[in-house]
């Protein structure tokens, strides 16, 4: 078999998905595939509009629910090992995630964007790195203490539904948890309108 005869679904089922799995991440709780986190752009035309591309990411790892850990970008076997790289860091900037990866089922590139300089490195299909790695890394870098991090994993408030913050209201919560749990004491968050500000608000009370 051919690997570059593959297609990029091909690529993530044969190749990035188990490896991925082999570092002992959970499929079904910490792995999320094919995960869309906008809309797409609303385009105007006259008295017409339509919606825009949304933006989905190949993969995003959890740690814990709280908290996206890694974002992968896959290729297909055409491509170079980092061909989606930059594309990845553009959604991990988006939505907050600290470790970002690109692969063609060769290899991955990592991109570490937790620390003040991001670094990046080549590793092997049967080297990525196990979800405590990840963690401890970036509790390493943010300098946790047992307490900031007890705070900074608490779970979210489920009502049954299976309703989950938006991306945005992900970030809001996670950082003004994190500032309060350092110690902060005033906090301004601002957000538009219909964005959603109660249950932002809600989510990080019962998270305190």
């Amino acid at each position: 078999m051919n690997k570059k005869d593959l297609s990029e679904s091909d690529i993530c089922a044969k190749y990035i998905t188990p490896a991925i799995q082999r570092a002992g991440w959970d499929d079904m709780r910490q792995i999320r595939r094919e995960v869309s986190f906008t809309d797409g752009r609303i385009i105007v035309r006259g008295r017409l509009h339509t919606r825009g591309q949304r933006k989905r990411a190949d993969y995003i790892l959890s740690f814990h629910p709280e908290l996206p850990l890694a974002l992968v970008e896959a290729k297909d076997n055409n491509h170079s090992v980092g061909a989606g790289m930059q594309q990845a860091i553009a959604y991990a900037e988006t939505l907050d995630i600290p470790f970002v990866f690109a692969s063609n089922g060769d290899a991955f590139i990592e991109h570490d964007r937790s620390g003040p300089t991001p670094r990046e490195r080549e590793i092997p299909l049967d080297q990525f790195p196990s979800p405590q790695e990840l963690w401890d890394r970036y509790r390493g870098v943010k300098e946790f203490t047992p307490e900031v991090e007890q705070l900074v994993r608490q779970p979210y408030h489920a009502d049954g539904t299976g309703k989950e913050p938006r991306y945005y209201q992900r970030i809001a919560v996670n950082r003004t948890i994190d500032a309060i749990a350092r110690g902060q004491n005033r906090v301004l968050l601002v957000m538009a309108t219909g964005t959603g500000k109660t249950y932002t608000a809600f989510q990080i009370i019962w998270r305190l």
